[in-house]
């Protein structure tokens, strides 16, 4: 059976301009640039003053009043939703950018010399250049080389990769061919490179050194019939397996160990660096500190004069057809577009100095103790969000993508966040205190013997840390430190 209902809901939208405010928030310094120039070539009513001033001589934008020269009808309804004054204003825009760091002038002016290094699949292909194959071996070879994952593994199957010779290139290969041209390329620097798996790519390397020697031949053994004992640390058995002494399992362990699991990396980890643009700097002068926002946060943008000037015109104009109502229309929605822009990177420039002057001052002691994190005081994002009077959301997009300079190091703003720990005397400190503690305790430990979570639990509570076991572990989890076990070393 159908029937209509009346319902009335309450819902809560983001608009437009809140939207960019909050994709404007969360982009990082390092790419604001290439965002503001993306805007200006999709904007033509958005101008960056510092190009505009170069182009546009100054008489023809004498300073006056807007009112002076508009006087206008009513145009319609579809005109009459927006004030021209709006958009005829120049808005003071100079203002904004006086409080901000521009000791970055200069060096944004430098171009650093790049180096040009060959890459990886690069280095590859050169070196199989130099051997002498038949045409249809070389573009097995060469399939082979671009079916690399970036470690230097090929984890494409043999027949799906005969297939794709087929279909691209329409090489038609037996599995035989595939694996012999696997093996030349196996053969290749980097040492390991084409392996199909960790197992192999370690035996590839082990069997490029001196197989006469005993402990090579013992690695290779261990690597070939117990890499499961081996990854998991379970020396006693090697050990009672191999009819091995500590001190000779040792010697093979470390040989081991040299081994690079992820060949190709050496040729690409320079590319994958990224890099780190501070938003923010804090300085210490006499006991008090500065806080200025990084220059390339505070871009002078305008709206476009000549589009002000265009939809003056269009105003004054007392014919309204539909093409000329189309032409203004369009116009509008470029200035509108313009103005939320720049009212989008103002709000994110007050949005970033606000909430970074809230952190500084929550955790003064400790950036004036150069780091030291002992003064580092308890601080969830709520404390901030409640000190500045925004939500918990606006400053997690802040602490999770913007650093600062100080004068002990680069951080991001996460970094100053930790939840509070009690400690027997009721006094509340800060959970990377308590990580502090874990890392030193494991640092110094005997590895022969490595600290289990249960002892760990019982020297905090010495301390005076009364936390539970499964919190030491999470805490070390987080700190990128594996268990006891696979702690251990001979």
């Amino acid at each position: 059976m159908l029937k209509q209902n009346l319902q009335q809901k309450l819902l809560q939208k983001l608009s437009p301009q809140q939207i960019q405010f909050i994709k404007l928030l969360q982009v990082p310094t390092v790419a604001l640039d290439t965002r503001i120039k993306e805007e200006l070539e999709e904007n033509p009513a958005l101008e960056d003053i510092s190009l505009a001033d170069m182009n546009d001589p100054i008489e023809e934008y004498p300073d006056k009043d807007p009112d002076d020269d508009f006087r206008g009808e009513d145009s319609g309804d579809d005109l009459a939703e927006f004030n021209v004054d709006d958009y005829l204003q120049d808005d003071n825009l100079n203002e904004y950018g006086n409080r901000y760091d521009s000791n970055d002038d200069e060096e944004e002016k430098k171009e650093l010399p790049i180096a040009i290094n060959n890459t990886f699949f690069e280095n590859l292909q050169a070196q199989l250049d130099l051997i002498p194959l038949e045409d249809k071996e070389y573009l097995i070879a060469q399939q082979i080389i671009g079916s690399l994952d970036d470690d230097g593994y090929l984890r494409r199957p043999i027949p799906s990769l005969i297939d794709d010779l087929a279909f691209s290139q329409s090489v038609m290969a037996e599995d035989e061919e595939a694996e012999e041209m696997l093996k030349v390329i196996q053969n290749f620097d980097p040492p390991g490179v084409g392996a199909r798996d960790l197992q192999e790519c370690l035996l590839i390397q082990l069997r490029k050194k001196d197989t006469s020697l005993k402990t090579i031949q013992i690695a290779i053994n261990i690597v070939e019939n117990y890499l499961d004992e081996f990854t998991k640390k379970h020396y006693d058995r090697l050990e009672k397996s191999l009819s091995l002494t500590s001190e000779e399992l040792k010697e093979v362990i470390n040989e081991i160990l040299k081994l690079n699991p992820k060949p190709g990396d050496s040729g690409v980890s320079n590319l994958k660096q990224m890099q780190v643009i501070p938003d923010f700097h804090i300085t210490k002068n006499d006991g008090v500190l500065t806080l200025t926002l990084n220059s390339k946060n505070a871009p002078e943008l305008r709206v476009s004069k000549s589009y002000q000037e265009m939809f003056q015109h269009y105003e004054k104009t007392s014919e309204k057809d539909k093409k000329l109502k189309e032409a203004v229309h369009f116009v509008k929605q470029k200035l509108d577009s313009a103005k939320w822009f720049i009212d989008a990177i103002k709000q994110r420039q007050q949005t970033l100095l606000k909430t970074m002057n809230a952190i500084m001052h929550y955790q003064y002691e400790y950036f004036l103790s150069d780091g030291d994190e002992r003064y580092l005081k308890p601080m969830i994002l709520k404390d901030i969000a409640d000190k500045i009077g925004m939500d918990i959301s606006t400053v997690s997009r802040v602490a999770n993508s913007k650093y600062v300079q100080t004068e002990f190091g680069t951080y991001l703003l996460k970094s100053f966040f930790s939840e509070a720990i009690q400690t027997e005397s009721g006094e509340e400190v800060s959970n990377k205190e308590v990580k502090k503690i874990l890392e030193e305790c494991i640092g110094n430990e005997d590895k022969r013997k490595p600290l289990a979570d249960e002892k760990l639990t019982e020297i905090l509570k010495d301390k005076g840390y009364n936390i539970a076991r499964r919190t030491v572990a999470k805490y070390r989890e987080q700190m990128g430190i594996p268990v006891a076990r696979l702690r251990k070393e001979l």
